[in-house]
């Protein structure tokens, strides 16, 4: 099998995570794809030009991380990363949306940082920030239930995705006031498949420099 991904989505490092964590590396290659470019040769294997992809040994392509991480799950037929007690399905799906809503708007905001400076709206820079504090406030409240501090599951691996993007935004400051959030954190940081999983820190694009017409002329002092 052959899952496409980019070294910064924290979409596609959550199903790098599920392959490491489930022993998978021997069934499952890990391929660099080429995205946001014009005639990419990965959008011949996925058309949406998204990561990640995962093409099955049927040769069959699966879109949206939670398919991937679910289906990488089954696989060995000993799935382990969803509820399988029924009465806390609901609590566990109610957690896996709030941490997927706060990732969610973490990259909304990541997409717009990765414009030029020039081309970046700060209304949704600023509507994006003030839900991030909003989201890691609900989530230092909700951090110590159960479900998070148990066995690895979707929602920890989601929330340890989200609250990661730290190291490429670094607009992105949640951890001043929030401690418990930062304890749950740094001790999920420390597993091996989310250290082998970091991204590069992205760089910022500079500005275009807009073009002028005809020969370039020396600025004129203002008089």
């Amino acid at each position: 099998m052959k899952l496409y991904f980019t070294p910064g989505s924290p979409y596609a490092r959550m199903a790098r995570m599920v392959v490491i964590e489930k022993g998978l590396e021997n069934r499952v290659e890990f391929v660099a794809a080429q995205t946001r470019t014009a005639d990419s040769p990965y959008y011949r294997i996925n058309p949406s030009g998204r990561v990640p992809y995962l093409v099955t040994d049927d040769g069959i392509g699966l879109e949206e991380s939670a398919v991937i991480c679910e289906y990488l799950d089954v696989l060995d037929g000993n799935p382990r990363l969803r509820s399988p007690d029924e009465d806390r399905d609901l609590e566990a799906r109610r957690l896996e949306a709030l941490a997927r809503s706060m990732l969610d708007g973490l990259a909304v905001w990541g997409r717009e940082l990765s414009r030029p400076e020039n081309e970046r709206s700060p209304g949704i820079i600023r509507h994006e920030t003030d839900r991030a504090r909003r989201m890691a406030d609900a989530w230092e409240s909700e951090i110590d239930h159960p479900l998070m501090r148990g066995e690895l599951n979707m929602i920890q691996l989601t929330l340890a995705c989200a609250l990661g993007l730290e190291a490429r935004n670094p607009g992105f400051r949640w951890r001043a006031g929030r401690p418990r959030l930062c304890d749950w954190f740094d001790r999920f940081a420390a597993r091996p498949s989310f250290k082998a999983t970091a991204a590069p820190a992205a760089s910022p694009p500079r500005a275009v420099p807009h073009k002028t017409r005809g020969k370039s002329r020396a600025p004129q002092r203002k008089r």
